[in-house]
């Protein structure tokens, strides 16, 4: 009857294995969120390149059991850090000359939640009647405990003249990486959202926003979001750089979100990455829905009939003048905003210069669709339920709203009174395409305006605020990351 026990005990392991024994209720709420984006994305054609591949990645990643598979399986080590007044750091016994080499060598590992834990503190440092610093804080990864240390380095250089800061904690290091754990790299790495606004730069005609260069001023006023989301956090009790991290949804551009989060982490003690980036490009997917209500209430049903003149056509030398020139304009007064700025003009540059088809179709076709995918089920990918439902989630999820909201508003409202001073030539409703969402908001001006006049055409006035909102979204990450990046 042995062969009857083995038997037995091969059924209880396969069963103590399966995701059924292990699944917890978050990773089914997750699941059914997954299939609900799935069926927006195919069923209603909610920008279905954006969000199929963020609920399939979604999905995958909540299925009990099958993280430690698409993801990777997590083994917890101990991990000791010694730095010295300088900043100079002793790891496992080996000396680095910075603390970067240190957070370079143990890059893949990850704390396993508020695990990390300093004693005493500054007023008994400095008064000499303790060695050591006390602080808790949830660093999720180590590049985000490597800007910590060096800012408490940097505002204790008297405490730290003789005594070192000694950090000991668990962290978790990932083991048997799966394919998902590799595609992230290019998110946690910022590679995707520089690469995606490459083939957004080869993708779009910025005629329209030269013929009209007023509509820079829409794409500015539907920053308004930003703003008012930035001082709606840091009230709600976020950190200055997490409160730049959650207002930057305002924008409604998903890789600057992540690519301002990802910059930032260094300087907050919050994993908000996943939760801004799921939030970003689902109000983006959501734009029909959110959009539309926020559009009839504040516009009247003559503006909305309001028919505006045609653009005058632009030349190619002004196409060809336009990235170069705004590149430089930008890069010299704000330099933290060349990466993405940079690469969108690139693409123009492109585009319109005609010289180089074969990069252009690439950046525009194949790179393009491939970054889409690779970014979508990455973003997807971290939205777990056991550490994806929580407070802040569901607070920054809200505030995303709420920025999203508000940048409509701000474009809108600056369309209102550019109308006004023009003697009613202008549609309002151009207004709410300054948000960064290309072309989905213009398309979006361009139903609102025929369901009131099926003969009103206003796509290729929206382009140019749409386009604007692109560049004053990018200008706008700049801006934070100068004032709150260390």
């Amino acid at each position: 009857m042995g062969w009857l026990s083995s038997i037995g005990d091969m059924l209880v392991n396969l069963w103590e294995s399966s995701g059924l024994a292990n699944g917890d209720w978050q990773n089914y709420v997750m699941i059914v969120v997954s299939l609900v984006l799935m069926y927006l994305a195919i069923v209603k054609k909610f920008e279905p390149l954006l969000l199929l591949p963020i609920a399939f990645g979604m999905f995958l990643i909540n299925i009990p059991g099958a993280q430690n598979i698409v993801w990777g399986r997590y083994e917890t080590a101990d991990l000791s850090l010694s730095v010295g007044a300088n900043g100079e750091v002793e790891y496992a016994g080996v000396y680095l000359d910075k603390l970067t080499d240190a957070i370079i060598y143990v890059r893949d590992g990850y704390l396993s939640g508020d695990v990390l834990t300093y004693y005493a503190d500054f007023a008994a440092l400095q008064s000499g009647t303790a060695s050591t610093l006390s602080l808790t804080g949830n660093f999720t990864d180590l590049y985000t405990l490597q800007g910590f240390v060096q800012g408490t380095i940097e505002n204790g250089k008297t405490i730290f003249e003789s005594d070192a800061l000694v950090i000991s904690h668990d962290y978790m290091d990932v083991t048997n990486r799966g394919l998902l754990c590799y595609l992230y790299f290019g998110v946690e790495n910022v590679i995707y959202p520089p690469l995606i606004f490459m083939g957004i730069g080869a993708m779009t005609d910025f005629g329209p926003l030269i013929a009209n260069p007023k509509s820079m001023l829409i794409g500015a006023g539907a920053q308004l979001g930003v703003f008012m989301t930035l001082v709606g956090a840091v009230i709600l009790g976020f950190d200055a750089a997490a409160a730049a991290s959650i207002a930057i949804i305002g924008g409604a551009d998903g890789p600057t979100a992540i690519y301002l989060t990802k910059m930032l982490s260094a300087f907050t003690n919050s994993d908000l990455l996943a939760t801004i980036a799921i939030a970003a490009y689902s109000y983006m997917a959501l734009i029909p829905i959110i959009q539309k209500p926020i559009m009839k209430l504040l516009t009247t049903k003559k503006e909305r009939a309001i028919k505006m003149k045609q653009l005058r056509e632009v030349t190619k030398l002004e196409k060809i003048i336009f990235p170069i020139l705004t590149t430089l304009i930008v890069g010299l007064l704000l330099p933290d905003a060349i990466p993405l700025l940079g690469m969108l003009m690139l693409g123009n540059l492109m585009r319109e210069s005609g010289v180089v088809d074969r990069l252009s179709t690439q950046a525009q076709n194949g790179l393009m669709n491939t970054i889409t995918i690779f970014l979508g089920v990455s973003v997807g990918c971290k939205a777990v339920g056991t550490t994806f439902l929580t407070v802040d989630t569901l607070s920054i999820i809200a505030l995303g709203l709420f920025a999203f909201c508000f940048g409509t508003v701000g474009g809108l409202l600056t369309a209102k009174v550019m109308n006004k001073l023009s003697g009613g030539k202008i549609n309002p409703l151009i207004g709410s395409a300054g948000v960064s969402a290309v072309p989905m908001a213009a398309r979006i001006s361009e139903d609102v305006g025929r369901e009131e006049d099926p003969s009103n055409h206003l796509l290729m006035h929206a382009m140019g605020p749409n386009v604007a909102g692109v560049i004053g979204s990018a200008i706008a990450a700049g801006f934070l990351l100068a004032c709150f990046g260390g």
